[in-house]
């Protein structure tokens, strides 16, 4: 099924999302998030939702606190004050293990692949979330060890094969290209069965054919596994051609919220990656 892009409508949080989510519970629903270091403000009353299905941006110049939200999102960080609901459930408390079984999953900036593993190996790794069988069961090599493993190498195999990936299924991940290796990275977070995927910089060091073909995999992402995409990008091309919604942070404060073109004449936006310009 094809998702396609329609127009955003406001939520009584005062944020927005896409009209097709608009009756349906925010997926994530985060209020007057903030956490500070030592003394310091890292976010100040962070507050956004995102509906089921939406693609969504947050952008900011650098140390704007973009990655340190990712890290209150997955409970890296616990924040100062402020609340994170995923699907309805708070999550203040939970571990990241937790978190994931919950429906979060993350990929970073810099990537963190087992680079000595197969492709495989790394994808099954990410489905951890499924495994249902015991220490000693694994241990001791009982039929249902090994008939979970069969389980999991043919999920495995069917969610490299969604990315083309399939192929490459007994490759070292160490080995495999720089834009294949993000996509491993993805891969590996969808295994978890996430409801909201959390990409931080996923085009960096990308080149612009790389770049076109995340951009492409992003919308098969959220087609196919009818899940919400947060992302922190530098790219704008990216981020305008596929978000549907982009709130934007400076100094750890959001100073704007809209759709693309909102966000791309807002003056406030603009002085905070251009400057003010002078009288």
């Amino acid at each position: 099924m094809v998702i396609r892009m329609n127009n955003m409508v406001p939520l009584p949080s005062v944020s927005i999302v896409p009209e097709r989510d608009a009756d349906k519970l925010p997926v994530l629903d985060i209020n007057r998030l903030s956490i500070a270091f030592g003394g310091l403000s890292a976010v100040d009353n962070f507050s956004i939702a995102l509906g089921p299905t939406e693609i969504s941006g947050l952008i900011g110049p650098n140390g704007a606190g973009k990655t340190t939200i990712f890290n209150l999102l997955t409970n890296v960080y616990t924040p100062d004050r402020g609340s994170i609901l995923l699907n309805g459930y708070n999550t203040k408390g939970k571990s990241t293990y937790q978190l994931s079984k919950m429906g979060i999953a993350r990929t970073f900036q810099n990537i963190r692949l087992f680079k000595r593993l197969s492709v495989l190996d790394n994808v099954k790794i990410g489905l951890h979330n499924d495994i249902e069988y015991s220490m000693g069961t694994a241990i001791l090599r009982l039929p249902k060890y090994w008939q979970e493993e069969k389980r999991s190498t043919a999920k495995a195999l069917e969610l490299l094969s969604v990315f083309d990936m399939a192929d490459l299924a007994d490759g070292m991940a160490g080995s495999l290209p720089y834009g294949a290796q993000r996509r491993l990275e993805i891969v590996r977070a969808l295994a978890t069965n996430p409801l909201v995927l959390l990409l931080d910089e996923p085009a960096a060091g990308m080149n612009p054919s790389e770049t076109s073909e995340l951009m492409a995999n992003i919308r098969k992402i959220r087609d196919v596994f009818n899940i919400a995409i947060l992302l922190i990008e530098h790219d704008m091309n990216l981020i305008m051609g596929i978000c549907e919604g982009i709130a934007v942070l400076n100094y750890g404060k959001i100073i704007a919220k809209g759709t693309p073109e909102q966000i791309k004449t807002n003056p406030a936006v603009i002085e905070a990656y251009l400057g003010k310009e002078k009288e």
